[in-house]
């Protein structure tokens, strides 16, 4: 298998926690650095994953060795070290959302798209076990013709008001972050060709940035809607559930399932309540195998432009019909 040289453009949790532990067990990767304008936070993790640490994000991209980068920046950075890693001829996957605006996020797209690299936002749910499992359900005509979806993410407040998810100048707020998520789910269930009918914004008086929100999302060619809910100031939803004819499907952390998370999922149909276990997966890793197809093979890079671009779109819908 080819060993894909990579490096990691800032040391957020999620590089911690997830990222850097699937790279350094996958035989397909090589890490050649982990860069950090922090100095006790790029030598915190070399020293944490053996690796070597790099304390401007330039001195990585110079490294004349390096063939991809994993970038979980602040998203108002994302559009500005993106381009340059694109420019430097090095595949991307970034952290979502994959820009603060509309334009940027196609400026980045066309530009992956021309030099032929992969660009990807990190939704790693996409490759989980769990949401194949639902979509074989779904085929399969186990709850006949789907009708709805509902899809929630949120959390409560954060405890450290300096979090960047609060700065307006950081691209803060519930949107681009706990939002971005079943906007994503949405498109896998009703497809490409849908619209943003209508959407709410919330930003409350002491705040810089949006703390919760929802939107009905429905297919410009069809019958079919979602209703999405998402937010910083909300008890806990991580969920999703499907509507159909003849039954209905209902599941827990569809987003954010950890490596060791065995998914439940609850089926309901006129024939009784079905409950199933699934075994734990590690949608980390299979992002992870999916960017290294897309280097090795550049089949399929092309699918990564489309998700982005829909994406782009609807979330600048989103904010125009909550605007209103």
């Amino acid at each position: 298998m080819k060993k894909i040289n990579i490096g990691i453009l800032g040391c957020a949790n999620i590089a911690q926690k997830f990222i850097i532990p699937a790279l350094k067990e996958m035989r397909g990767y090589n890490i050649l650095g982990v860069a950090s304008r922090a100095k006790k936070k790029a030598d915190k993790f070399a020293k944490e994953f053996d690796i070597r640490p790099f304390y401007s994000y330039e001195d990585l991209l110079e490294v004349e060795s390096l063939e991809a980068v994993y970038i979980p920046l602040p998203n108002s950075l994302h559009y500005e070290w993106v381009k340059n890693s694109l420019n430097k001829g090095l595949h991307v996957l970034v952290e979502k959302s994959m820009a603060c605006n509309y334009n940027e996020a196609i400026e980045l797209n066309e530009l992956a798209k021309q030099k032929g690299l992969a660009l990807i936002e990190n939704f790693q749910f996409r490759f989980h076990l769990q949401l194949k499992h639902i979509e074989s359900l779904i085929d399969s005509g186990m709850i006949g013709e789907l009708r709805n979806v509902r899809a929630s993410f949120g959390f409560p407040p954060f405890s450290d008001s300096d979090n960047i998810r609060y700065k307006r100048e950081l691209g803060g707020g519930a949107l681009l972050d706990a939002g971005a998520y079943p906007l994503k789910i949405s498109q896998i269930f009703l497809g490409a060709d849908i619209s943003v009918e209508s959407a709410s914004l919330e930003i409350p008086s002491d705040e810089e940035v949006n703390i919760w929100g929802s939107a009905y999302i429905k297919q410009n060619n069809g019958n079919l809607a979602s209703q999405i809910a998402f937010g910083f100031d909300h008890f806990y939803q991580n969920s999703i559930e499907l509507w159909g004819s003849k039954g209905r499907i209902f599941t827990n952390r569809i987003f954010t399932a950890a490596p060791g998370f065995e998914p439940v999922i609850e089926i309901e149909t006129n024939n009784g309540r079905e409950v199933t276990t699934l075994p734990a997966d590690n949608h980390f890793k299979k992002i992870l195998s999916h960017l290294h197809a897309l280097i090795v093979t550049k089949e399929n890079i092309a699918d990564e432009y489309i998700e982005n671009a829909n994406q782009a779109r609807l979330i600048k819908e989103l904010k125009e019909k909550a605007n209103g």
